[in-house]
């Protein structure tokens, strides 16, 4: 069967090639389209169970300053052994001041990364929580720093020892 176009002349064969990729696109199109859709029908659903919004979600987002002042109040710990609590956390930084918070962060999987985050109430409580660095808890010397502030849009590259600035 020979292939026409729309003013009825027959089609060469890279014509016929394009035609059929310009086909195999379109559909591929609409599948990506259709996904799109029921991803966003998904989150409809799954704001609605929670009782959110999105001016909701948009509202629970701090502008920079506010994040900067949290993240001042805010230490990291790192080298935290992974059976490690939260609650034993705040009872090494207890004596530093009065904590708002202990966040051990996790994998997918839910498995402990080694490390966390301690927000104080006081600026003054993260400073002083600055001097238990090298520590130990749970026989691991722990890394105490001030908590980096993350700027939206900044992304720090990682490039491997010897390929990068001296």
């Amino acid at each position: 069967m020979i292939e026409v176009d729309e003013e009825m002349t027959p089609l060469k064969k890279e014509d016929r090639l394009a035609s059929s990729k310009k086909e195999n696109f379109e559909k591929r199109l609409r599948k990506l389209d259709e996904k799109v859709y029921f991803l966003r029908e998904k989150a409809a659903k799954v704001e609605k169970a929670i009782g959110t919004t999105k001016e909701d979600s948009h509202d629970a987002f701090v502008n920079l300053d506010e994040k900067e002042e949290i993240d001042c109040h805010s230490i990291f710990v790192g080298n935290v052994d992974y059976v490690c609590s939260p609650e034993e956390v705040q009872q090494h930084f207890q004596s530093c001041g009065t904590i708002n918070r202990v966040k051990i962060l996790a994998n997918s999987l839910g498995q402990p990364k080694g490390y966390a985050y301690v927000e104080f109430v006081e600026v003054d409580a993260a400073q002083n929580a600055l001097l238990l660095n090298e520590t130990e808890l749970h026989g691991r010397p722990l890394r105490v720093l001030p908590k980096r502030i993350n700027i939206p849009g900044m992304k720090q590259s990682w490039v491997p020892f010897g390929y990068g600035e001296e």
